[in-house]
């Protein structure tokens, strides 16, 4: 037997789970003697009785607040750039993100570039950051990206119509609070996406030829609950035990991937969500089962494990049977909670297939589909895009 691969595990500093720990956030940014901070959130989130909580909880103790909520649905460079110059125009010390994936992005881009300056472009990649960013506390509204704990960032380029990937260990946030009650208010669509989002980080977590003996562990109890509990989140939003089973398989699946690494399905989505404008999370969602279905083949047997998380059952089954039973049971899912196909999000098929071949270049150029087990040519790149149109 092999000896076990070299690895390195990363985290934030901090992690606070639970029901009620949003309440901490003025106690917590007390400690780290922040005198001026910016809090980056979303004109629906700002007007949340929790963060309304929130805001006069840390003004009671002297703490200045700038707020910057003017982020789209996806997360953009102009954005970013605005919300600096807010944080430097006012000495500000701590960013602090309440909101989905594209908030938390944003605020990461915000407080990489407030200590390293230059343009977010200079970073593009892996481990370009010299410096630490500013300190970061995140706190997800909800259960899906995972960023409150990742070493990565996802910031579009509009001029460019590219999904920029940063990836540094000095944009982990410092503390993350993650607070199921928060995720309450999401809708059934948002439920979805961000859902199959963090199924898609499990699973590419654990596939991935970058997996290590902890990623596997934080990715196949991941799939567990995120399998076992989406439906019921998506069915019913004040599910509070759905809620916090899919929030915490969400924090597992960041923290798994974040250290692994993600594969084929991202590396496919950022150019599907940039050329199209489809949020990052419905991307993958859309995806994931056309790509498990290309890649099952080059590793059966974790495969295999992935139906047996999802309460496949496979008893008298060859390894390679088995495996098939785990992109049914990611069909089924998807089916459930109405995940729709290209076609069904109106994009039209003809620009699709024009785009198709450079989508496919760029995604490979991106260096996710690189830890995938069954490496994909631009051909086979482009087929996934063509079934990906017409569903499953």
């Amino acid at each position: 037997m092999l000896p076990i691969k070299n690895f390195e595990f990363r985290i934030p500093q901090r992690i606070l789970y639970g029901i009620g720990c949003y309440k901490k956030i003025a106690e917590l940014i007390k400690e780290m003697n922040a005198k001026n901070i910016l809090l980056v959130t979303g004109k629906k989130v700002i007007e949340t009785n929790y963060v309304k909580e929130i805001i006069n909880s840390i003004k009671s103790m002297n703490i200045k607040i700038e707020t910057f909520n003017e982020i789209p649905k996806e997360p953009e460079m102009d954005f970013v750039y605005n919300g600096l110059k807010i944080y430097k125009e006012n000495n500000c010390e701590l960013v602090l993100a309440i909101g989905g994936g594209s908030i938390i992005d944003t605020a990461k881009g915000i407080a990489l570039l407030a200590t390293n300056g230059g343009s977010l472009r200079d970073y593009e990649g892996l481990e370009k950051i010299p410096k630490p960013q500013a300190p970061l506390i995140a706190v997800p509204t909800t259960a899906g990206t995972g960023s409150e704990v990742t070493k990565f960032t996802v910031i579009t380029d509009t001029e460019r119509k590219r999904k920029m990937l940063i990836g540094s260990v000095n944009i982990i946030p410092k503390i993350a609070i993650v607070d199921p009650l928060l995720t309450i208010s999401m809708p059934q669509d948002i439920t979805m996406s961000t859902g199959m989002d963090a199924l898609t980080h499990a699973i590419e977590a654990y596939i991935s030829i970058k997996a290590q003996p902890i990623t596997d562990l934080l990715a196949i109890e991941a799939i567990k609950l995120i399998s076992k509990y989406l439906r019921r989140a998506w069915a019913n939003g004040e599910d509070i035990e759905a809620r916090d089973k899919v929030m915490l398989g969400s924090l597992l699946a960041g923290l798994a991937f974040s250290n692994s690494s993600v594969a084929l399905v991202h590396g496919m989505a950022r150019p599907l969500g940039a050329y199209f404008n489809i949020p990052h999370g419905l991307s993958n969602a859309i995806l994931l089962p056309h790509v498990m279905e290309f890649t099952y083949i080059s590793n059966p047997e974790k495969f295999m494990n992935i139906a047996l998380c999802m309460n496949e059952k496979i008893e008298g089954l060859s390894i390679i049977e088995a495996a098939k039973f785990s992109i049914n049971a990611v069909k089924k899912l998807c089916k459930d909670i109405q995940v729709p196909s290209l076609k069904d999000i109106g994009i039209k098929e003809e620009e699709l297939n024009k785009l198709a071949p450079k989508m496919a270049e760029e995604a490979i150029a991106s260096g996710s589909p690189a830890n995938n087990p069954r490496k994909a040519s631009i051909e086979e790149i482009i087929e996934i895009y063509k079934k990906a149109y017409h569903g499953f």
